[in-house]
């Protein structure tokens, strides 16, 4: 085992244990609801609703962005000790947004009799559903296990690999960046390969007609650097369009599959993300699976760029190894 500090590893086990915190939380919110009282409901609202959303994002300043996602918005009416309540969470589990909005709004139309779980000492708090999605903890016992592996395992690895590859190099100290720059170079280059294949599908995907409703570059500061100063500015286009598929009207944020990588470069950003008017009728290309994940461009224009990334990334590893 590499003699690395304590707090690397928990760095890297940092978010697995966040995960875990989160199930467990939400475990004990379901047992809890499990001795909730029902009552009779009506749904009075069912439709897909857009909503502001806070994103945790560690790559900005202020450590989080906002993003427009899609929500199915089910309103349903009960009464407790004769009082008429409304409410529109339906499950104990967060709802994130852009995730199986139709098959809720399907599941819970209007005019819909629903039972109503709420809680006796706050009526107003109340759900549909109080279970968790079926196979959580399974997924996430599977989950762990794996990421126990690749963070331990590839520890072990890279240090049996450095020490392989030292052998063969003009200089055996630089075997730590030769394996960099080929990690890296992996790294981009998986990427790739997961682009084009979501493009590939993406063109199968029937085709509505949208309209475009934001159209512009955000600007905004990235997350500060390691010596305390403010970090680059950042470019990133943002596009916001509206359609309606299998009766149901959506907003899409994604106008190609690579809208959310972001530039310090705003010529590079123009040149990467085609630009859109406000208010211009646009093809969607609409996910059947999934209505919420939509685009206006299926193609990865980006993914040309990445493979010269990649050769970049292999020509420095190459220029290492032979000449130090």
């Amino acid at each position: 085992m590499p003699d690395l500090p304590w707090f690397v590893y928990l760095m890297l086990l940092a978010p697995l244990g966040l995960l875990l915190g989160v199930a467990v939380y939400k475990t004990l919110q379901v047992r809890a609801a499990r001795e909730w009282p029902s009552a009779a409901g009506k749904v009075v609202t069912s439709h897909a609703q857009v909503r502001e959303t806070r994103v945790l994002d560690s790559d900005r300043e202020g450590g989080y962005r906002t993003e427009q996602r899609n929500f199915a918005n089910i309103v349903y009416e009960y009464s407790v000790a004769g009082q008429k309540l409304r409410n529109n969470r339906v499950s104990i589990g967060e709802d994130l947004g852009n995730f199986e909005v139709d098959k809720t709004i399907a599941k819970y139309p209007v005019g819909a009799v629903v039972t109503v779980f709420y809680n006796p000492l706050h009526p107003k708090e109340a759900v549909l559903e109080r279970d968790l999605p079926k196979g959580l903890w399974g997924c996430l016992g599977i989950g762990t296990a794996i990421t126990l592996v690749i963070v331990f395992g590839s520890a072990i690895g890279l240090h049996k690999l450095s020490e392989l590859i030292s052998t063969g190099l003009v200089d055996p100290k630089l075997s730590p960046l030769v394996i960099a720059f080929g990690a890296f170079g992996t790294v981009i280059a998986l990427f790739a390969l997961v682009m084009h294949k979501q493009a590939r599908l993406a063109k199968q995907w029937p085709v509505v007609s949208g309209v475009i409703k934001l159209s512009g570059l955000e600007q905004y500061r990235a997350t500060r650097t390691d010596g305390g100063g403010r970090g680059p500015v950042m470019y990133q286009r943002k596009v916001q369009f509206t359609y309606s598929y299998d009766g149901n009207s959506y907003t899409g944020t994604h106008a190609t599959l690579s809208s959310n990588l972001a530039s310090s470069s705003d010529w590079l950003t123009r040149k990467l993300t085609p630009p859109y008017q406000n208010g211009a009728s646009v093809q969607v290309w609409v996910n059947p699976a999934n209505p919420s994940e939509a685009t206006l461009n299926p193609g990865t224009p980006l993914v040309w760029f990445l493979w010269l990334l990649v050769l970049g990334f292999a020509g420095l590893a190459y220029y290492t190894a032979v000449h130090g």
